[in-house]
């Protein structure tokens, strides 16, 4: 198995000469792409796990406990997001869509900072912060300010986000498997590879054929079996390619 560890115009010339003739691409991000917007990942040293409890904030139990809480602290980090913009990152991917007929972002990030960037085929594989859900019949609420009961059948509103011990949306993860196994070309941005089920999809793009492409400062468990492997962030490392690509 071959993999280029370090990025030089040599690796970049690779990842445009496989776009140049992909027909179907996929962009499966993590929170790194957005920390370049100045939202705060979790897995870090520094990052937000550090300072909070993931089972307090996070959980269903931790909700039902104090839902107050809970609902403040989401209200907290959505006024996060929305005082930050996409990023160069973010702006490439929406680049790179236009060039493809078949372009999909599949994203671990709750942010919509994709949506915003123009991105138009976007699978949130974890949720999203800007809307809620009723706990009981999955009612969606495209704003999380909004009631605490829900209006179709009496239950609880919570964030729109998959918690600890939660599985992840059925329907939208199963499109997210059948972009991964159809895709000629993988870039895999800024994530740990560390979250499963979502890091499962790069192995499997590889294992149905995918070039799979990881942009990322540091190498992560997935390296090793990254076709191509480019050392930087996506807001530097992706405008290159675009770059080339319009050469």
């Amino acid at each position: 198995m071959m993999s280029y560890q370090v990025q030089t115009n040599a690796d970049i010339d690779v990842v445009v000469q496989r776009l140049s003739t992909a027909q179907s691409v996929v962009a499966f991000t993590g929170a790194g792409v957005s920390a370049e917007s100045g939202v705060a990942t979790f897995r870090d040293p520094d990052g937000l796990w550090a300072k909070f409890s993931p089972q307090e904030l996070a959980s269903m139990d931790g909700f039902l406990a104090n839902p107050e809480r809970v609902r403040d602290w989401y209200e907290y980090r959505r006024s996060v997001i929305s005082a930050v913009e996409p990023n160069p990152g973010h702006q490439a991917i929406a680049e790179l869509e236009k060039r493809f007929e078949a372009f999909t972002v599949v994203t671990q990030n709750v942010d919509r900072l994709h949506q915003r960037a123009g991105s138009q085929n976007v699978l949130e594989v974890h949720g999203n912060l800007i809307e809620n859900r009723c706990n009981t019949c999955w009612w969606i609420d495209d704003a999380f300010v909004g009631a605490l009961e829900c209006s179709q059948c009496g239950g609880v509103m919570r964030p729109n986000v998959v918690w600890f011990g939660e599985g992840l949306p059925e329907s939208t993860f199963a499109a997210a498997e059948d972009a991964s196994r159809s895709c000629d070309v993988m870039l895999s941005i800024g994530t740990s590879s560390e979250v499963y089920p979502a890091a499962g999809l790069p192995h499997e793009a590889r294992n149905f054929g995918a070039f799979v492409v990881e942009v990322n400062p540091n190498e992560t468990s997935f390296t090793p079996y990254a076709h191509v492997s480019l050392r930087g962030a996506s807001g530097k490392v992706l405008p290159q390619i675009i770059s080339r690509m319009a050469q």
